[in-house]
């Protein structure tokens, strides 16, 4: 699939906090307990703060709690936009001069923004482990385009409630998604796939919205705790719950970076070789990280 690039790198003028993308939806009755959670508490805090928008960081609690509990990982990448330079006119040559060295392709400016291909900046395949399934319509490496981010947002949101659909799709049109994309991973073994998203978006919403994801894995009692990620404390993992003997596990890994959010499903035979899993993330965060950042 070919590669679409970006211009622009520069940081995002400040603007409110967008909600996060939901994922697809969990059992009805999942999801209507969520919107309806969703909607009193909503009210609580607009009583005691009114000039606060109502409900948008409970809408990404819900989108969160239906994409771990479906093991659903999302993410997305950053867009590239090539120009080719106009044929040379014919002049006499220059005296020579050095050459300034070229920067490189992809990487983390210190404001918090990357830049680059999506697929230069996911994690190359690791030693031994080769690509994985298709993520369904999308792939197992690739950079979405701008017709199927659409796609991809409404095939998120449409198991929702329909009012949960019309407010995420609002937001989305207000808060435009940069890129999406998607490369998966087959340990050596085939026991277990790694399944790796970055999803690229506005900054102060990319924090407030793994902030939630660590609140909801560690706090709702609805997800068993995972592994920590060495160096990373701001990275959350976590397991939905399984019943005794089902033979097949998933781990869920989210973390922020800059204008990037990562998402990492793992799913394999129980139990889960977390420590490899954690690995490989550990290896994707270090890989955007920003300048001067500390790990």
């Amino acid at each position: 699939m070919s590669e679409t690039t970006v211009t622009d790198h520069q940081t995002p003028e400040p603007e409110p906090v967008p909600q996060a993308p939901a994922a697809l939806a969990p059992a009805p009755e999942l999801a209507t307990t969520v919107e309806a959670e969703a909607e009193a508490e909503t009210e609580t805090e607009a009583a005691a703060a009114p000039r606060r928008k109502a409900g948008p960081a409970l809408r990404i609690g819900a989108a969160v709690v239906a994409a771990a509990l479906l093991g659903v990982g999302i993410g997305v990448g950053i867009l590239k936009t090539e120009y080719d330079d106009p044929a040379p006119v014919a002049a006499p040559a220059p005296a020579a001069t050095a050459t300034a060295p070229a920067g490189p392709s992809y990487g983390a400016k210190s404001n918090g923004t990357h830049f680059g291909s999506m697929r230069d900046l996911l994690v190359p395949m690791p030693a031994g482990y080769s690509l994985g399934p298709d993520s369904g319509a999308y792939g197992n490496d690739t950079e979405l385009t701008a017709d199927q981010r659409t796609a991809w947002i409404e095939d998120d949101i449409r198991s929702l409630p329909q009012k949960m659909q019309d407010a995420i799709r609002k937001d989305w049109q207000q808060y435009q998604l940069k890129g999406a994309g998607i490369r998966s991973y087959v340990a050596p073994g085939q026991d277990f796939t790694v399944t790796m998203w970055l999803l690229q978006y506005h900054q102060d919403a990319v924090k407030a919205d793994n902030t939630w994801v660590g609140v909801l894995s560690s706090d709702s009692g609805l997800f068993r705790i995972g592994p920590d990620v060495p160096g990373h404390a701001d990275a959350h993992c976590y397991l939905p719950f399984a019943e005794p003997g089902v033979k097949i596990d998933r781990l869920i890994c989210s973390a922020a970076v800059g204008d990037l959010r990562v998402e990492m499903r793992v799913e394999g035979v129980a139990p889960l070789p977390k420590d490899q899993a954690v690995t490989i993330f550990n290896q994707q965060l270090d890989r955007l990280a920003l300048p001067g950042a500390s790990t």
